[in-house]
């Protein structure tokens, strides 16, 4: 028989220890439950900060296409200022040092903007050099050439400096530039110009900049455009202007005549001041042949409102004495 005294401890210490066992299992299953929620917490933490910098990037692109737009819209035949205003942002936004525009001149291309803490020396060289023609192995040549994308990595470990083509050499040794990135100015697939942005270390330029620049170039192309279409228009709003007043004063001349069928002096009046008026000439004649001379000879018999009666004789004692040297000239 098994005694009882024995039997009565082990009893009582029995619960005690499932429980133990219990708490045991109940903190590692918590434990093991803490685990993964911690490491999704982290988790959603990393993607909340990778799309909060998204939305940061995607908000300054909108507000400095948002930007460059305004000043188009303001100041639509004024391309330097949104020339400046797209370089600053690209070199913003594209953490660049330096940036410049180039506008293409038959086969040649200029620089006509820079923006950066550009050294002296550079940019007296870069205008020295411009208009530029060059090997199309040179990153912006070779962009104007191409209308291709070009993203140099090291410029100093390019061929063109080793060959010492001016454009790089400046740009390396005076410059001190590495990585470039340039992007063309396409307008129906002909290059009208190029952006080129630049760091003064490797470090290429990401898939996302380089989408920005290009959207900068077409804003660029869309500027030109605009103020290549205002001048035009200008230009023939002027000329249909000006053939507006011809005609006009053709009418007004042909008024005259039909109001004065047999007076002559108001129609030679309407003649020299529309031709004073339209020629924006500060005096005006009409002169009549002398049929008495041996010679004819022309004399005024009408002058501009606007001149005086001494310059109107003058001016007929000249004519008369070039007609007398004529006409003793014909007769020797």
């Amino acid at each position: 028989m098994s005694d009882p005294e024995r039997q009565g401890p082990a009893a009582d210490t029995a619960p005690k220890v499932r429980g133990k066992r219990f708490r045991e299992s109940i903190a590692r299953l918590l434990a093991d439950m803490a685990g993964p929620r911690q490491d999704s917490y982290a988790d959603l933490k990393q993607q909340l900060d990778i799309r909060t910098k998204e939305l940061s990037e995607s908000l300054e692109r909108e507000t400095a296409t948002s930007e460059v737009l305004g000043i188009i819209s303001s100041a639509p035949s004024d391309l330097e200022p949104v020339f400046n205003t797209i370089l600053a942002n690209a070199a913003r936004l594209c953490e660049a040092s330096y940036a410049t525009l180039w506008l293409c001149e038959g086969d040649a291309i200029r620089a006509v903007a820079l923006h950066g803490d550009v050294p002296d020396a550079y940019a007296a060289e870069l205008q020295r050099i411009t208009p530029f023609r060059s090997d199309p192995g040179v990153g912006a040549v070779r962009v104007a050439r191409t209308g291709q994308m070009v993203h140099i990595a090291d410029l100093s470990a390019e061929q063109p400096y080793r060959d010492r083509y001016p454009l790089a050499v400046a740009a390396v040794e005076l410059a001190g530039v590495r990585t470039l990135l340039g992007v063309p100015m396409l307008k129906k697939n002909e290059v009208v110009g190029l952006i080129s942005i630049y760091r003064r270390e490797v470090r290429p330029f990401t898939d996302k900049q380089i989408a920005l620049v290009t959207s900068f170039a077409s804003q660029a192309v869309i500027a030109i455009e605009n103020a290549r279409l205002l001048d035009e228009l200008r230009d023939r709003t002027a000329e249909l202007s000006e053939s507006l007043e011809q005609q006009t004063a053709t009418a007004d001349v042909l008024k005259v005549i039909s109001r004065s069928k047999f007076e002559l002096q108001p129609v030679l009046d309407a003649l020299v001041e529309s031709a004073t008026r339209l020629c924006e000439a500060e005096n005006s004649f009409i002169f009549l042949r002398d049929e008495w001379c041996t010679f004819p000879t022309c004399w005024p018999i009408r002058n501009s409102p606007g001149m005086n009666r001494k310059d109107s004789a003058a001016s007929a004692q000249c004519s008369a004495s070039h007609c007398s040297e004529t006409e003793a000239a014909s007769a020797s």
